[in-house]
């Protein structure tokens, strides 16, 4: 006989403004209705936190609780960050992202892929959603070699056609644009100049001083069984971007991935630091009043570069979905809510970073139980959902 909601819902800390009850609500609701083990939800308005809740266990085995503090891998929802350091670049004068990648990076040219754009980098519309050859998860953290061999390979589609989700590869594209033209790793970049002076509680891998503040990531069998079935349908450019090599919680959960810079996945960082990270362009490039980006530099990061059925998430979504300059746009699909302009970037199993300039808000979800799921999580979309009702 199932237990009764209140006694399979955790203690919820933390506070939410009255007139966003509705958020708390939606939040335990995940604990009581939607499988939740950990996580933390953060909505700014005009910058200032109107939600900050947090609450569940930070293991798989419930013996540590999820702190204020509690950092956790989450996946693509690092994307938008790294865009941010081209967009910071771009905007500086130092980067044009109408310019072919070679410009900055001339072994990039090989193989037909001379006349990609920067601008094809950050919409994964490089045809380069996955190496061709094996990569095994020893060869990713090795970041010379997988650049190296994303320049010598040749594209699967013909680059600025169309968009193929570059799941893993897109932080080593876009990233080693970063470093050709700062000198500087992506993560490094980061911390320099966003989150660094902002006191953004964010970093790309993980250093190992703060490993005791890392939640354990958790996947349960019957999902481990759905996503099975599911990448058993995929095309082979899928099969690329998602499986090579084979990621998941396991490997996220090892030192040597924390170690690694995979900018691409490998984002550590609260609620509160992804929501002050897609604040910044919530709040038209600036946040607390510390601007990041110009306005129009910030406006740029949502310019749609053309809608389709995604190459490689093409099969999960109901209708074609539209990718922006390192961000998805809500669209048609609603995925950041009503406002067809809002966007923002999910990570695999779950978590979210979302910016609405129009309504001024930012929200931050993060968790610990990977559900099989790449996108719109159901948690995540009732979370969404009830920010808007309270509007």
């Amino acid at each position: 006989m199932p237990q009764p909601r209140e006694a399979t819902v955790p203690p919820i800390h933390g506070h939410c403004d009255a007139r966003f009850a509705a958020v708390r609500d939606a939040f335990e609701a995940n604990f009581g209705e939607r499988d939740e083990l950990g996580a933390a939800v953060t909505v700014l308005v005009d910058g200032q936190p109107v939600a900050d809740l947090w609450g569940g266990w930070a293991d798989g085995a419930r013996s540590r609780p999820w702190e204020q503090d509690t950092l956790v891998n989450v996946w693509s929802t690092s994307k938008g960050p790294t865009a941010l350091c081209a967009h910071v670049l771009a905007d500086r004068g130092l980067l044009d992202l109408d310019a072919p990648v070679a410009t900055y990076w001339p072994e990039f040219a090989a193989a037909g892929k001379e006349a990609v754009l920067v601008r094809h980098l950050l919409s994964h519309r490089a045809g380069l959603a996955g190496l061709r050859e094996p990569h095994t998860l020893a060869e990713l953290y090795d970041w010379e070699l997988t650049c190296a061999r994303l320049a010598a390979t040749e594209p699967w589609w013909e680059p600025g056609t169309r968009s193929g989700y570059h799941a893993i590869t897109y932080g080593f594209l876009v990233g080693e644009v970063v470093r050709r033209v700062s000198g500087l790793l992506p993560g490094e970049f980061l911390r320099r100049e966003v989150t660094g002076p902002l006191g953004i509680d964010f970093s790309v891998g993980l250093p190992e001083k703060e490993a005791v503040r890392a939640a354990e990531l958790v996947v349960p069998k019957a999902d481990r069984a759905r996503q099975a079935a599911l990448f058993a349908r995929m095309e082979p450019v899928a099969v690329a971007s998602l499986l090579n090599p084979p990621t998941g919680a396991a490997a996220a959960n090892t030192a040597e991935w924390r170690a690694a810079e995979i900018p691409a996945a490998n984002g550590h960082g609260t609620a509160r630091a992804v929501a002050a990270l897609y604040g910044v362009l919530a709040g038209r490039g600036s946040l607390g009043g510390r601007r990041v980006l110009s306005e129009a530099a910030a406006e740029r990061v949502r310019e749609g570069q053309g809608s389709c059925r995604d190459l490689v998430l093409g099969a999960g979504f109901a209708q074609e979905t539209e990718i922006a300059l390192g961000v998805w746009l809500s669209g048609p699909n609603g995925s950041y809510g009503p406002n067809p302009r809002a966007f923002g970037h999910d990570g695999a199993g779950g978590s979210c970073g979302l910016a609405d300039p129009e309504a001024g808000i930012a929200l931050g979800y993060v968790m610990n139980r990977m559900g099989p799921l790449i996108a719109d999580d159901p948690r995540k979309t009732a979370l969404i959902d009830a920010v808007y009702a309270s509007l």
